[in-house]
């Protein structure tokens, strides 16, 4: 079913100006997705620059295909930081700066202390996961267009993360049955 802005992006084929519009509600999302993997404004404020240059130059060839115009740029932007590290020869930071909502994860969550413990907890995680909790808790993507962008089918990341919740959740009841026994010695 197509939308008021899938309505924008055909505009924009015809009317570069509309384009504007969608950067205007992409850009911050997508700055932020990619500075959370570079650690680094100025990379992230150039790489978010190419994002939308490489959108635009190829608008024309843009597709509905059942998923909003955002998962494309999360697809643009993740391929063209693969690229990027590839050409440095770097390595992707260990641990993703997760700005997670405690709303978010109020299944895991019940105080402060266990938003301090997740972010540790997360960024111990493989990237691949990491990257999936920052789509769906931070972004708030459907597992659609989160495995658009990750390269897997919907049910594939319907799995990995309830995988991926299941194991923050026995860590993080381990931390907590270690503070208590911790505690209970001191106390």
């Amino acid at each position: 079913m197509k939308t008021s802005e899938d309505a924008l992006v055909e505009r924009a084929k015809q009317d570069r100006q509309a384009f504007s519009e969608l950067y205007e509600s992409y850009a911050p999302r997508i700055y932020k997705y990619i500075y959370h993997r570079t650690n680094n404004a100025e990379e992230a404020e150039e790489l978010t620059a190419t994002v939308f240059l490489r959108a635009l130059s190829h608008l024309d060839s843009y597709e509905f295909r059942g998923q909003p115009f955002g998962t494309w740029l999360f697809t643009i932007a993740h391929n063209l930081l693969v690229n990027w590290y590839r050409d440095r020869q770097r390595r992707a930071p260990t641990a993703l700066q997760l700005e997670i909502d405690s709303q978010d994860v109020t299944a895991i969550l019940t105080t402060a202390e266990d938003l301090a413990a997740v972010k540790q907890v997360i960024s111990a995680l493989p990237e691949d996961r990491q990257l999936l909790i920052f789509l769906k808790f931070t972004e708030g993507l459907s597992n659609a267009e989160t495995g658009r962008i990750m390269g897997r089918s919907e049910g594939a990341i319907k799995s990995l993360l309830h995988r991926t919740i299941q194991s923050l959740r026995g860590e993080i009841e381990s931390e907590r049955k270690d503070d208590e026994v911790m505690e209970e010695r001191n106390g």
